[in-house]
């Protein structure tokens, strides 16, 4: 197991241990019992080939590493996910490949719910803005820690013609009363981070340059057995895990996630 530095980190004089090395769109890192990764594919626009990777670091993080809590953080300083990779899914339809998009959406759905019931305590270090499917994306994490200064919260669905999916509904109003919820939604305005700490998103609002240090100073201190928290969020969750099994699909395989 080979010990690296960290740059971004390296101030602090943190060492890590690295198990695995560098993916595509993601890197991950061990700090004590505490799983860091690293999305490092610009806006991290979310395709087959995010979920797929994103899917890989998870199983590697949960059974090649000993880790008991995972921080999912963005590269780019200014923006954390820009939600799905609208230029793919419309080249797909107009080359009538609506089985890729069908498979994308089941396969999302399948991340959604990996992060949703991951066995160990999860944070989303939201460090810049996080659009559409992005939004849903940091709703699958139990807490979120947003930048106060900088990156805005946007649903702009309502505008490009893609209403989400009862599963998608589901993981939002887990984390976003209602109401607020509806005015994201139907209005497709921006958030900044004190408004989306108001209307329940973010958990959490602090400077940028202390947003990382925070958020792992804080889940270190969840160090707990990764079996009882898996139970606890099948529990808490089942749910939205029957939503997403048994209502979605016929969404999906009628092709009802696109509407241009």
């Amino acid at each position: 197991m080979d010990i690296i530095q960290d740059k971004n980190r390296a101030s602090k004089g943190a060492v890590f241990n690295r198990t695995r090395g560098v993916k595509n769109k993601f890197e991950y890192i061990l700090e004590d019992h505490v799983a860091l990764v690293t999305m490092i594919d610009g806006d991290n626009l979310i395709n087959p080939d995010f979920v797929q990777e994103c899917l890989d670091i998870l199983d590697i993080i949960e059974k090649q590493t000993d880790a008991r809590a995972l921080v999912v953080h963005s590269a780019n300083p200014k923006t954390f996910s820009l939600g799905v990779d609208i230029e793919w899914a419309v080249k797909m339809l107009e080359q009538n490949e609506k089985d890729r998009v069908r498979k994308f959406f089941l396969e999302l759905n399948n991340l959604f719910l990996r992060i949703l019931l991951y066995p160990m305590p999860t944070i989303a270090a939201i460090n810049g803005h996080v659009f559409g499917i992005g939004v849903v994306f940091g709703c699958c994490f139990d807490f979120r820690y947003m930048r106060s200064e900088r990156g805005y919260l946007c649903m702009p669905e309502v505008d490009l013609g893609m209403p989400l999916i009862p599963g998608m509904l589901e993981i939002l109003k887990r984390v976003i009363p209602t109401t607020r919820l509806e005015q994201i939604q139907y209005t497709g305005r921006r958030y900044n981070a004190q408004e989306c700490l108001e209307a329940g998103f973010a958990t959490r609002v602090c400077p940028g340059e202390k947003l990382l240090d925070e958020a792992m100073a804080w889940v270190k201190v969840l160090d707990k057995k990764r079996n009882t928290i898996a139970e606890m969020k099948m529990r808490m969750h089942s749910g939205i895990v029957k939503v997403i099994q048994e209502q979605d699909p016929q969404y999906i395989s009628k092709g009802e996630t696109i509407y241009a």
